[in-house]
C-alpha cells in the first residue's frame, strides 16, 4: 500500500493551496510537527550528553531534589496530554484505514506530539533534581509554539464546519487547552521562581527533610510518576534482597509524618475545637470531631480516589459488552462517511464503536483505576498510621500527669493502658483504612443499577433487588459477628491476665509443683473462649458464605427471569458476560459491608475507651510544681506565710530546728563507721550542744503552748527558715490516695532541712513512704500546703543569685528533680549500666565510686557480660538485693541536690547495709552536701542524721535532732535504744557466723588459682569460636530469609487431621469445578441463544423452542444450586478446621510455656511470652482460617482460569511463560524484603508496648526526678521507629501490587491483538470458550471484569 505524509490518490484534496496553505489540512498538520521536533532536537543533547555523562560520574543525591511551582499540576497535565494525544494517534489510524493510501499527516504528528510529552516531562525532571531552572526556557517556547499551531489548526477546523460531531475537533480543542494550562505553568515557574526576566532570581532550598541524609522515605518528595508506581522503592527492593533490612536502612520519617508532628496538630485540632464549641463537646463526640479536624483531609483524598477507582472499574463491564457486541456482529468493518478537507472524519460513536480501540481503553482504564485504588489503600493506611502515632503520644503525655491513685486503688491497671496502646490505637488505624468504602459503596451500588438496568432491562432490577434485600441478612450477620467477637474478647483478656499471673510468678509455681493446677486454671477459660469463638466461626462462615452464593443467586435469578418474563429480550453473550461482571461489582460493597460494621463498631468501642482514659484525673499543678511563697523581707522566705497560719502541730518543737551552724558536724563523725556510733551511743546522747536556742526547757514549754503561736514567740523558728536553710516545707498537710477517702496522712508539718540527712522512722505501714509520695505530688491533697524552696544549681552547686531570677521565678518556683530510690525497685529493661546511669552523661570516675559505694562490683563480676548485661523485664534476672542496690545506685550516680531514698536497706543484709550508709549515703551523698531524706527501720544509723522525723499512725509524732528527742521523748528514746542495742548484737553474731564460712580450707587457694587459669583459658576458646561463627552469620540469614516458612504451614495443616483436611481439599476442588461448569454452561447458552435466527425464533413449533430455554434454564438452575451448597460446605469446613487447629495450637503452647525451664523465663522478655498467647493467638483463631479459604480460593481461581485460557486460546501460551518468569522475580524480590520489613514491624512495636509498662510501673520515679521530657523523647523515637517500618511495609505492599496490576500486562500487550483476532476469525468454532475466557477472569477480580485482566489477576 502506498505510503506518504499527505496521501498518494489521484487529485487529491491534500496537495490543493489554491485557497492558502493554511486551509490545507496536510499543511496545518506538519506545521505541528515543528514544535515537537523542535523540543526533541533542543533537550536530546542536554539529556544524553549533559545529565548522561554527569550521573555516570556524580551521583547526584536525593538532597537536590526541588519540587518547582506546579509541580503537581504539571504532571496531571502531561498525564491527561498522553492521553489525548493516545486518542489521536487511534482516530487517525482508524480514519486512515479505509482509503488506497496511507496518509501520514493523520496520526504522524500526534505520534511527535507524544514523544515530545514524553521528553518534556523527562527533561522537566532533570532540572526540576537539579535544581538549575533557567533551563526551562526550552520548555517555555515548546509550550507557546504548540499553543499557536494547535489553535490555528482548532480555528480551520472551524472555518470549514467542522464541529463537535467530529472526534478529531474535539480533541483538538482539548489540546488547545492543555497547551495552554502548560503555558501558564510554566508562566507561573518563572513568575514565583525569577529566573528570567528579573535581576535578582529567587533562591529556594530543598525540604528541610532531603537536606538529613538520614530521611530514605521518599514517598512525599517523588514526583507524580514515581508516587503512583513507587519507583523510588525499586533501589530499596533490591538492597534487601541483598542483606538485611534493619532501622538504619529504613531511616528517619519526614518531619511530617513523625508523631511529634502529628500530635501537635491533633492538639491544635482540640484547641480549635474547644474556641470554636461554645457549649464544650466532651467525650467520645469530641475525640472524633478532633480526629476529623487532624486527619480529614487526606481521608477526603483517599475517598476521591477510591471513588475514581471504582468509576473506572465499571469500563471493564462496558468494554466487554462493547467488544462482544462488536465481534458478535461478524467483526463488520467500520467505513467512515464524513470527509472533510480531503480526509475522513469520525465521530465519537463510531470511534467507540471499534473492538481494538475498547481493548486500548479498557487497558488503559484498568491501569488507571489499580493505581487510583493503591493510591487510595496508600493514603488511607498513611493517615491511619499517623493518627495512631499521635494518639499513642496523646496517651502517653496523659499517662504522665495520671493520678497515683488511678493506678495504685486499681481503677486502671497497666494492662489496660497497654491493651489501649497496643489494640485500640490499631482498630482507628484500621477504621480509617477502611473509611473510604462508606462513601465508595453507595456509588458502586448505584452505578452498578444503573448500567445492569441499562443492559438488561427490568429483569437487572430483580437481581438488584435479590443484592439489596439481602443486605440488611449480611448487616445482620456483622453485628452477631461484633457481639461474638467482644464476648470473644472478654474471655481473651480473662484468660491473658490469668496467663500473665502465671508468668509473673512461675518461680513459685515451679517450686511448688502447681504447674498443672494453673495450667488447668488457664485451660479451664480457654474452653469458655473456644465456646465464643465456635459462635464467631459459625457467623464467619455464614458471612463468607454469602459473599461468595449472593452473587450465584443473583445470577441465577436474573437470567433466568429475563428468558423466562422476557423471551424476546436480548440474551447474547455480551449481554450475559456485561451483566456478570456488573453483578461481581455490586457484591464487592456487601462483601466490604462485614468489615466495615465490625470496623466501626470496634473504632466507636475504643473511642469511648479513649475518652475514658483522657478524661482520667490528673495529678494538680501545685502538686507537680509547688509554688513558693513572695518573700516580704530579707529576713525570712517564710515569715509572712506562717504568721498566716492558724494553727501548727502541737509536737512541733518551737525551740528546736534543722542545725544551720556547724556544731552538728561535731557531733557525728561522718568518717566512722555507723556501727561504732552505735556501740557508743550513749556518749554521743550525753554530749549533744545545746539547741539554737540555748534553752531545752523553753523548747518544752514552746511544745507545751499552742498558744504561743499566736502569740508572736515563733521568732526563733521564723528566723530559721529564713536563709534558704530549708528545701521543703509542709504545713497542716492532710493527704489521700482517693478523693473521697479519709486522709491517710493527717496533720502534716514537717520541715526539711538543705544539705543534711533527714531520716524518717517509724512503725511498718505508719506513713512513711506515703510522705515522700505526698512531698512529691503523687497524693491528693486534701488540704494545708506543700512549700519548696528554691534549689541550688544542680552543676555548680551554688544558689540562683538575685539578678538572674525574673519576677516569675520569684513568685513561682517549682520542686526541681529528686533523685528517688523506691521501696519497690524499678528498672528498665535495659543494660546494668543504663539503669545506673539513667539517662545522664557517663562520668567513668563516678561510675566506679557508685559501684563500689553499693557493692555491686562482685555482682556485675558474676554476671554473663558484666555491666552490659541486659537486665530483664522487672529485673527477674537479678535477686532482691541486687535490685534495691542498682536502684540505689541510680539515685547516688545521679546529680540532683536531693535525693530520696525509701528504705533502702529493706533487701540487704547488715553487712552491705552498713557499707551503703557509710560510703555512699555519708560519704558521697551528704558530704557533698546534698539532701538527703531517708526512709528506715535502721535505727542504728539514727546518731548520723541531722534531722529526724518519727511517725505514728499516719500522724508527725516529733521532729527534731537526736538530742531533741533524748530530752523531749525519753520513753520513745529508750524504746529506740533498745532496738539499736539487740541489732548490734544480731551484727556482731552475724559477722563472727560469715567470717569461719569464709575462711578457705588449706590448700584451696592455689586450687582455686589454677582453676581460674583454666576458666580463663575457655573463655578465650569461646571468644575465637564465637568469632569464628560471626563470618557465617550474614549468609545463613540471608538463607533464612530466603526460605518459606513451609514447616509452619504443614505444622498448621496437620494439626486439623487428616479428615478435616481432605473434605477441605475435596469441597474446595469441587466447588471450583462446578463454578467452572456453571461458566461453561452459560457461555453455550448465550451462544445458542445467539445462533438462532429470527425466522427460528418466530417459528410455529414454539413449544420446542420453549423446551430449549427450559433445559438451559434448568441444567443452569442446577449447576448455580450445587454451587450454592458447596460454598456452604467450604466456608464452614475451614472454619471448623481453624477452630480444631487454634484448639490444639493454643494447649500445645501453653504445655510448651509452663514446662520450660527457668533460664528461658529469666532471658525472654514478659512481653514477648505473653505475646505469643495475645496476638499471636487472636491471628491463629479469627485470621487465618478466612485467610486460608481466601488463598485457596484465589489460587484455584487463577488456576482455572490459566487453564481454561490456554485450552480455548493457545496463543496464549506464547504470552505466559515470560508472564510466569516476571511473576517470579517480582515475587522472590519482594518476598525477601516483605519479610524483613513485617520482622521490622514486630520487633518495633514491642519496645513501644514495654517503653509504655515500664512508664506506667516507674512512673513515680520518672516524675521525681523531672525525667518526663526524656521518657517522652524516647516515646517519639520508638513511635517513629514502629511507624517507619509500617510505613515502608505500606509502600512495598503498593509496589508489588501495581507491579502485579500494571506492570505485567505491558508484556502481553501485543498478544491482546492476537486474541481478538483468532477470536474474531474461529468464532463459530470456539465461541463458548472465548466467552469463558472473558468470564473467568471475573472471579479472580471482583472490582471489574474483562479478559486482559487475567494477567494482572493472576
Amino acid at each position: 500500500m502506498p505510503l506518504a505524509f499527505c496521501g498518494s490518490e489521484n487529485h487529491s484534496a491534500a496537495y490543493r493551496v489554491d485557497q492558502g496553505v493554511l486551509n490545507n489540512g496536510c499543511f496545518v498538520d506538519a506545521l505541528n510537527v515543528v514544535p515537537h521536533v523542535f523540543l526533541l532536537f533542543i533537550t536530546f543533547p542536554i539529556l544524553f550528553i549533559g545529565w548522561g555523562s554527569q550521573s555516570s560520574k556524580v551521583h547526584i543525591h536525593h538532597s537536590t531534589w526541588l519540587h518547582f511551582p506546579g509541580h503537581n499540576l504539571r504532571w496531571i497535565l502531561t498525564f491527561m496530554l498522553l492521553f489525548v494525544l493516545v486518542c489521536e494517534i487511534a482516530e487517525g489510524i482508524l480514519s486512515d484505514g479505509v482509503t488506497e493510501s496511507r496518509h501520514l499527516h493523520l496520526y504522524m504528528p500526534a505520534g511527535m506530539a507524544f514523544m515530545a510529552a514524553v521528553t518534556s516531562v523527562v527533561y522537566y525532571h532533570n532540572i526540576e533534581t537539579s535544581n538549575f531552572p533557567k533551563l526551562l526556557i526550552a520548555l517555555l517556547v515548546y509550550w507557546t509554539l504548540a499553543f499557536i499551531t494547535k489553535t490555528i489548526k482548532f480555528v480551520k477546523f472551524s472555518d470549514h464546519a467542522i464541529g463537535f460531531s467530529q472526534l478529531r475537533f474535539c480533541l483538538t480543542g482539548l489540546l488547545v487547552i492543555l497547551y495552554g494550562m502548560l503555558l501558564l505553568v510554566e508562566v507561573n515557574v518563572i513568575r514565583v521562581r525569577r529566573y528570567i526576566f528579573f535581576k535578582t532570581p529567587r533562591e529556594v532550598k530543598p525540604p528541610e527533610d532531603l537536606q538529613d541524609l538520614g530521611v530514605r522515605f521518599l514517598q512525599p518528595f517523588v514526583n507524580l510518576l514515581s508516587k503512583g508506581t513507587y519507583w523510588w522503592m525499586n533501589a530499596f527492593i533490591k538492597t534487601a534482597h541483598k542483606k538485611p533490612i534493619d532501622l538504619r536502612a529504613i531511616g528517619k520519617l519526614p518531619i511530617a509524618m513523625r508523631a511529634l508532628t502529628n500530635y501537635q496538630r491533633l492538639c491544635e485540632a482540640f484547641d480549635a475545637q474547644v474556641r470554636k464549641d461554645v457549649q464544650g463537646t466532651q467525650g467520645a463526640r469530641a475525640i472524633w470531631q478532633a480526629l476529623s479536624h487532624a486527619f480529614g483531609r487526606r481521608l477526603v483524598l483517599s475517598s476521591t480516589f477510591r471513588i475514581l477507582a471504582d468509576l473506572l472499574g465499571f469500563a471493564g463491564p462496558l468494554c466487554i459488552f462493547g467488544i462482544v457486541d462488536h465481534l458478535g456482529k461478524e467483526n463488520d468493518v467500520f467505513q467512515p462517511k464524513t470527509q472533510f478537507l480531503g480526509v475522513y472524519f469520525v465521530s465519537s460513536q463510531e470511534f467507540l464503536a471499534n473492538a481494538y480501540v475498547l481493548a486500548v481503553l479498557l487497558f488503559l482504564a484498568l491501569l488507571l483505576q489499580r493505581t487510583f485504588l493503591q493510591a487510595s489503600y496508600y493514603v488511607a493506611i498513611e493517615t491511619g498510621i499517623n493518627l495512631r502515632g499521635a494518639i499513642q503520644t496523646k496517651i502517653y503525655n496523659k499517662i504522665m500527669h495520671l493520678s497515683t491513685s488511678n493506678l495504685s486503688m486499681g481503677e486502671m491497671t497497666a494492662g489496660q493502658i497497654c491493651n489501649l496502646v497496643a489494640i485500640d490505637t490499631n482498630q482507628l488505624m484500621w477504621f480509617f483504612f477502611l473509611c473510604p468504602n462508606l462513601w465508595a459503596m453507595p456509588v458502586q451500588i448505584i452505578v452498578g443499577v444503573i448500567l445492569l438496568y441499562y443492559i438488561l432491562g427490568v429483569s437487572a432490577l430483580i437481581g438488584a433487588a435479590v443484592i439489596i434485600l439481602l443486605a440488611p441478612v449480611q448487616y445482620f450477620v456483622a453485628t452477631k459477628l461484633s457481639q461474638a467477637q467482644r464476648s470473644t474478647l472478654e474471655y481473651s483478656n480473662e484468660r491473658l491476665k490469668q496467663t500473665n499471673e502465671m508468668l509473673r510468678g512461675i518461680k513459685l509455681l515451679k517450686l511448688y509443683a502447681w504447674e498443672n493446677i494453673f495450667r488447668t486454671r488457664v485451660e479451664t477459660t480457654r474452653r469458655k473462649e473456644m465456646t465464643s469463638l465456635r459462635a464467631f466461626a459459625i457467623y464467619t462462615s455464614i458471612s463468607i458464605f454469602m459473599n461468595t452464593a449472593i452473587p450465584i443467586a443473583a445470577v441465577l435469578i436474573t437470567f433466568v427471569g429475563h428468558v423466562s418474563f422476557f423471551k424476546e429480550a436480548d440474551f447474547s453473550p455480551s449481554v450475559a458476560f456485561a451483566s456478570l461482571s456488573l453483578f461481581h461489582i455490586l457484591v464487592t460493597p456487601l462483601f466490604l459491608l462485614s468489615s466495615v460494621v465490625r470496623s466501626t463498631v470496634k473504632a466507636l468501642v475504643s473511642v469511648q475507651k479513649l475518652s475514658e482514659f483522657l478524661s482520667s484525673a490528673e495529678i494538680h499543678e501545685e502538686q507537680c510544681a509547688p509554688h513558693e511563697p513572695t518573700p516580704q523581707g530579707p529576713a525570712s522566705k517564710y515569715q509572712a506565710v506562717e504568721e498566716g497560719l492558724p494553727s501548727l502541730h502541737s509536737s512541733q518543737p518551737s525551740g528546736s530546728s534543722p542545725p544551720n551552724h556547724p556544731q552538728p558536724l561535731k557531733v557525728v563523725n561522718r568518717k566512722r563507721p555507723a556501727r561504732e556510733d552505735c556501740r557508743g551511743l550513749t556518749g554521743p546522747l550525753q554530749s549533744l550542744v545545746p539547741s539554737a536556742d540555748g534553752d531545752a526547757d523553753n523548747c518544752c514549754v514552746q511544745e507545751g503552748k499552742p498558744e504561743n503561736i499566736h502569740t508572736g514567740k515563733w521568732l526563733p523558728f521564723c528566723s530559721l527558715l529564713g536563709g534558704g536553710t530549708h528545701l521543703m516545707k509542709i504545713m497542716g498537710g492532710y493527704f489521700t490516695w482517693t478523693p473521697d477517702g479519709i486522709p491517710t496522712l493527717s496533720n502534716i508539718t514537717i520541715r526539711i532541712p538543705r544539705g543534711q540527712l533527714t531520716m524518717i522512722v517509724g512503725q511498718v505501714g505508719c506513713g512513711k513512704s506515703s510522705l515522700l509520695l505526698a512531698a512529691l505530688g503523687e497524693m491528693q491533697k486534701v488540704s494545708g500546703a506543700v512549700f519548696w524552696s528554691s534549689l541550688p544549681d544542680s552543676e555548680t552547686g551554688e544558689d540562683p543569685s538575685p539578678e538572674r531570677e525574673t519576677a516569675t521565678d520569684l513568685d513561682i518556683r517549682k520542686r526541681g528533680p529528686v533523685a528517688y530510690a523506691s521501696q519497690k525497685p524499678w528498672l528498665l529493661n535495659a543494660t546494668v549500666e543504663e539503669n545506673i546511669i539513667f539517662e545522664s552523661p557517663f562520668n567513668k570516675q563516678r561510675y566506679k565510686m557508685v559501684i563500689e559505694a553499693c557493692s555491686l562490683q562482685p555482682d556485675i563480676d558474676i554476671l554473663p557480660h558484666g555491666d552490659q548485661t541486659q537486665i530483664g523485664e522487672r529485673g527477674i534476672n537479678l535477686s532482691g538485693g541486687q535490685r534495691q542496690r542498682i536502684s540505689v545506685a541510680r539515685a547516688l550516680y545521679q546529680h540532683a541536690n536531693v535525693v530520696f531514698l525509701d528504705d533502702p536497706f529493706s533487701a540487704l543484709d547488715i553487712h552491705l547495709s552498713d557499707h551503703l550508709m557509710q560510703a555512699g549515703i555519708l560519704e558521697l551523698l551528704r558530704d557533698d552536701k546534698r539532701t538527703v531524706v531517708l526512709v528506715t527501720h535502721k535505727l542504728q544509723y539514727l546518731p548520723h542524721a541531722d534531722w529526724i522525723i518519727a511517725m505514728k499512725d499516719g500522724t508527725i509524732q516529733r521532729e527534731g535532732t537526736l538530742k531533741d528527742f533524748q530530752r523531749s521523748e525519753c520513753q520513745l528514746f529508750e524504746h529506740w535504744k533498745t532496738l539499736m542495742n539487740r541489732q548490734d548484737q544480731e551484727l556482731e553474731k552475724e559477722t563472727v557466723t560469715e567470717r569461719k564460712a569464709t575462711e578457705p580450707p588449706p590448700g584451696l587457694s592455689r586450687a582455686m588459682s589454677s582453676r581460674d587459669g583454666l576458666l580463663q583459658d575457655e573463655e578465650e576458646e569461646e571468644e575465637e569460636a564465637a568469632e569464628s561463627e560471626e563470618d557465617d552469620n550474614l549468609s545463613s540469614v540471608l538463607h533464612q530469609r530466603a526460605e518459606i516458612p513451609w514447616r509452619a504451614c504443614a505444622k498448621y495443616l496437620s494439626s486439623a487431621g487428616i479428615l478435616l483436611l481432605s473434605l477441605l481439599v475435596f469441597s474446595q476442588l469441587l466447588k471450583h469445578m462446578v463454578l467452572v461448569a456453571i461458566d461453561y454452561w452459560l457461555a453455550k447458552w448465550t451462544d445458542s441463544a445467539l445462533t438462532l435466527t429470527p425466522a427460528v425464533r418466530n417459528c410455529s413449533l414454539s413449544q420446542e423452542c420453549t423446551l430449549d430455554q427450559t433445559v438451559y434454564a434448568m441444567v443452569f438452575t442446577v449447576l448455580c444450586s450445587l454451587g450454592i451448597v458447596l460454598c456452604l460446605v467450604t466456608s464452614v469446613t475451614v472454619e471448623w478446621t481453624g477452630l480444631k487447629v487454634a484448639k490444639r495450637l493454643h494447649r500445645s503452647l501453653l504445655n510448651r510455656i509452663i514446662l520450660a525451664p527457668m533460664r528461658f523465663f529469666e532471658t525472654t522478655p514478659l512481653g514477648s511470652i505473653l505475646n505469643r498467647f495475645s496476638s499471636d493467638c487472636n491471628t491463629i483463631d479469627q485470621h487465618i482460617p478466612s485467610t486460608l479459604e481466601c488463598l485457596s480460593r484465589s489460587t484455584l481461581l487463577c488456576v482455572s482460569a490459566l487453564a481454561v485460557i490456554s485450552y480455548v486460546t493457545p496463543v496464549f501460551l506464547v504470552a505466559l511463560l515470560p508472564l510466569a518468569i516476571v511473576c517470579y522475580f517480582i515475587q522472590k524480590y519482594f518476598r525477601v524484603a516483605s519479610r524483613d520489613l513485617q520482622q521490622l514491624d514486630d520487633t518495633t512495636q514491642l519496645p513501644l508496648l514495654s517503653h509504655f509498662a515500664e512508664t506506667v510501673e516507674g512512673l513515680t520515679t520518672i516524675r521525681a526526678f523531672r525525667y518526663e521530657a526524656r521518657f517522652q523523647q524516647k516515646l517519639l523515637e520508638y513511635t517513629d521507629s514502629n511507624n517507619i517500618a509500617s510505613l515502608f511495609l505500606t509502600a512495598a505492599n503498593r509496589w508489588l501490587e501495581v507491579r502485579m496490576a500494571s506492570a505485567i500486562p505491558l508484556y502481553p500487550g501485543p498478544c491482546r491483538g492476537l486474541l481478538i483476532g483468532g477470536w474474531s476469525q474461529s468464532k463459530s468454532t470456539q465461541g463458548p470458550g472465548d466467552e469463558r475466557e472473558d468470564r473467568i477472569p471475573d472471579r479472580v477480580d471482583t472490582k471489574a471484569s474483562c479478559f486482559p485482566q487475567l494477567w494482572w489477576s493472576s
